[in-house]
């Protein structure tokens, strides 16, 4: 889909479709009312004696053959109260715009925001959303299907936006939101891909595949035999039990100064999880082939900082592994060196994600990064504590939760601080080793969190817990494409591009 911005007036707009956001109380935004004037008040006349009232839960209405207008279909999208117009509310009336406009079968849409502001928002917040919205309603996953059993590809390949305002932001907004549109995309295509398909190999071949889009990215794969020599007997112990070899992907994007310290992102790459010796409940199952998300999320983020040619240095870190039951497969009650140093008894097969990430941390260090931030679907604790809303977020610098935070909050993809206090750290004491790999019940996701940190102390770091945001379920079940959005935004601001 190819977004552009037009100058255009609404009426003589030749598209397929043209979108005007109405407020509360049958307000016409400045497109809307330009089109009602080009028609001799049809608009105008229709809303009087209709019962839409411009509520942002009310369902978009389409006219078609409106006089005056050049495009062949006009939607209506009521959009709230003109002074109580906030994220959450554009969000929700953008999608059933996109949805109307999908539907309605349309090759070219023109959507118009003139005059339309968002709370706490600047000029270009309106068409950065809008091309995230419609780019995440078009996007499809069915190339598992056969052919016949395949849906049709949306017919919408173009849309324009119509801003208004400071032209320039206007463009910076649609070019940071495509480019995020597309990284989101790309984290969600291979979140939903088949665990038989999406191995750790594979993992490995996309990372390769994205380098050679890019020229400023570059990658290499540190295999099992390396990690070996080096010593990473975390890592190594999650892979045992798999006929898929653990892959430790290195993809750096050098777009800053050259020496300039890299903000390291790493992602937690278990392509299928089954629990390992320590085996899951049945049910669900196949929802453990997400384990790989925040892998997902930190090659989808690099593809979109490559787009936007970002001025930093970014490392990403892609800890990759299959955590399978099998003779050779790790016990519960097996002692393993880190690559740290420090020895962690595994009283839980399936706690296997701070395995790898914990070895993969401690080698983001050679990396002398500014920071470092970890992304994991780490702990079902955090699906309990945070539901499908907020990302669980721990940290060892305020500055930097604070960072993030407000990332999430300007691209709408939110986190929640949760506690990083030493006195957690009581439940991870082992009589054989130097840490367990499990607490207790109780505040698992802290706990888990309690045992990152352990191995990241010579530096700035911040983990992201995504295990309740990173897919759906239910007849919407499918990958997100989460937290691409916020460390997009969170990386723009670093570049000064935000």
């Amino acid at each position: 889909m190819h977004f552009s911005l037009t100058a255009q007036p609404p009426a003589r707009q030749r598209a397929d479709c043209l979108v005007l956001p109405i407020h509360a109380s049958r307000e016409l935004s400045p497109a809307a009312a330009a089109v009602d004037t080009a028609s001799r008040g049809q608009l105008a006349e229709w809303l009087q004696n209709s019962p839409l009232e411009g509520g942002a839960s009310q369902a978009p209405v389409t006219f078609y053959g409106l006089r005056g207008v050049s495009a062949t279909r006009v939607v209506l999208v009521p959009v709230g109260a003109r002074d109580k117009l906030d994220v959450a509310g554009f969000l929700k009336a953008m999608r059933k715009a996109a949805d109307a406009v999908l539907a309605s079968g349309a090759g070219s849409a023109a959507v118009h925001l003139d005059g339309i502001a968002i709370d706490g928002g600047d000029d270009g917040l309106a068409v950065r959303l809008c091309v995230e919205v419609f780019a995440a309603q078009a996007y499809r996953f069915d190339e598992s299907k056969s052919k016949e059993h395949r849906d049709k590809p949306p017919k919408l390949r173009r849309v324009l936006l119509a801003a208004g305002g400071d032209t320039r932001r206007a463009k910076t907004a649609l070019a940071c939101g495509d480019a995020i549109a597309a990284g989101t995309a790309t984290a969600r295509t291979l979140g939903n891909r088949a665990p038989n398909v999406c191995t750790p190999a594979h993992l490995a071949a996309e990372a390769r595949a994205l380098a050679r889009a890019h020229p400023k990215l570059s990658v290499r794969v540190v295999e099992e035999a390396q990690m070996r020599r080096l010593g990473m007997g975390a890592f190594l112990a999650v892979a045992r039990g798999s006929r898929q070899a653990p892959k430790l992907i290195v993809a750096q994007y050098a777009g800053g100064k050259r020496g300039a310290p890299p903000v390291a992102l790493v992602g937690k790459g278990v392509t299928f999880d089954t629990g390992g010796v320590s085996l899951k409940p049945s049910a669900a199952m196949d929802e453990m082939k997400f384990d790989m998300c925040g892998a997902a999320a930190v090659l989808g983020t690099l593809d979109a900082v490559a787009r936007l040619e970002l001025p930093i240095n970014v490392v990403g870190l892609i800890a990759a592994a299959e955590n399978m039951p099998d003779g050779n497969a790790t016990r519960p009650g097996d002692v393993v060196t880190t690559l740290s140093g420090q020895t962690v008894e595994i009283l839980n097969t399936d706690a296997e994600g701070r395995l790898i990430l914990c070895d993969t941390l401690t080698y983001a260090a050679r990396f002398k990064p500014e920071t470092v931030i970890d992304v994991a679907t780490l702990t079902g604790a955090c699906v309990v504590a945070l539901g499908g809303q907020a990302h669980g977020l721990w940290a060892n610098d305020d500055a930097l939760a604070g960072e993030l935070l407000d990332a999430g909050t300007a691209a709408w993809d939110r986190a929640w601080r949760m506690p990083l206090w030493p006195e957690y750290e009581e439940g991870l004491r082992s009589n054989f080793a130097d840490i367990a790999n499990v607490g207790g019940r109780d505040a698992g996701a802290v706990t888990a969190a309690m045992f990152l940190a352990r191995f990241t102390r010579a530096y700035r770091w911040a983990h992201l817990d995504i295990a309740g945001t990173a897919w759906k379920q239910g007849k919407a079940k499918g990958a997100t494409g989460r937290p691409v959005p916020l460390l997009c935004r969170f990386l723009l601001a670093r570049a000064g591009a935000a």
